[in-house]
């Protein structure tokens, strides 16, 4: 028997001057796990929260919905949105709160300027005429909002971190931690590159050269090196440091790759051991091995260790 849909935890209708950051808002909303519709008559909401849940996704999971709704919404008639607002507080049974988004006159022409949009109720006037008009249309709903935020002195970053902290609760990054070989290029999507080609080179071992930075003789090679707690302690440091950061900023996913010359013993050690402690400080990462299977290669790691006798006999000399 299919599980009928959950009302959300809460509905937010999100309205406010054209260009004053509705879009913004919305999309911030989705991202932070919102279900989200722009422009949707608020006589149809009742059969959005009678549809379907999406394939995919926990029916009874409720997820908070936040509805776009302007000047150019059909039907739109402030009145009619307020008493609808009112009919869905009493029969959904649900939070339902009003965000409204203003801003100066003086700003939203210039912003209509720069983007070279006309203002969708001065198609053929100047932009001012269409602010004025819809200021005057949607006064009754900044009246009633319980939460308004003027954008006037607000870009659209520092908006984004007003809807979040207001609306969106902890915002945690999506966070990759990935392994990699040189031999084979750093990958495209990683944020964050350390190299760990300094650390002795199990390589060079015959009886660790077919084992992995997985096996505990690898880990144990690489982690007596006497540079490795060091390094991997400011590593520990820095990321506890930065990630949050990306987190408040609202940066969805981020990628921490760790390279060595082959991919498969030194940076697959120091990956695991990172994880591993960035789990005991709260962080859930996911790590990804992208060398681990492949082929060795024996010439770009003869070559590699020839690189490096040369550095140091030359700095000797």
């Amino acid at each position: 028997m299919t599980a009928s849909p959950r009302p959300p935890k809460s509905i937010l209708i999100v309205t406010g001057l054209s260009g004053a950051g509705k879009s913004t808002s919305l999309r911030t909303l989705e991202d932070a796990g919102w279900e989200t519709v722009d422009n949707l008559p608020l006589a149809l909401v009742d059969r959005l929260l009678a549809a379907p849940t999406p394939e995919g996704r926990d029916p009874l999971e409720g997820r908070p919905l936040a509805v776009g709704i302007d000047a150019r919404t059909r039907g739109f008639d402030a009145a009619a949105i307020l008493s609808r607002i009112e009919a869905l507080r009493m029969r959904q049974s649900v939070r339902v709160e009003m965000l409204f988004l203003d801003c100066s006159g003086s700003v939203l022409e210039r912003r209509y300027t720069e983007t070279r949009r006309r203002h969708p109720l001065a198609l053929d006037r100047p932009a001012a005429d269409g602010i004025a008009r819809e200021r005057e249309l949607l006064e009754p709903l900044r009246h009633a909002a319980e939460h308004l935020i003027d954008t006037t002195d607000i870009a659209a970053n520092g908006l984004q971190q007003l809807i979040r902290q207001r609306f969106a609760g902890p915002f945690e990054s999506t966070l990759t931690v990935i392994s990699f070989g040189y031999a084979r290029g750093i990958p495209r999507n990683a944020d964050l590159v350390f190299d760990m080609r300094f650390l002795r080179n199990p390589y060079w071992d015959e009886a660790l050269r077919e084992m992995t930075g997985l096996d505990a003789p690898v880990r144990d090679y690489v982690m007596a090196d006497p540079m490795f707690e060091t390094v991997l302690a400011q590593i520990e440091a820095l990321l506890e440091t930065v990630l949050p950061r990306y987190s408040e900023d609202g940066k969805a996913y981020v990628t921490v790759a760790f390279g060595c010359t082959g991919g498969r013993h030194r940076s697959v050690c120091v990956a695991e051991e990172i994880c591993e402690r960035l789990r005991k400080a709260g962080f859930s990462p996911t790590i990804s091995h992208r060398n681990l299977e492949s082929v060795q290669l024996d010439a770009y790691e003869t070559r590699h260790r020839d690189d490096i006798t040369a550095m140091q006999e030359r700095g000797a000399s």
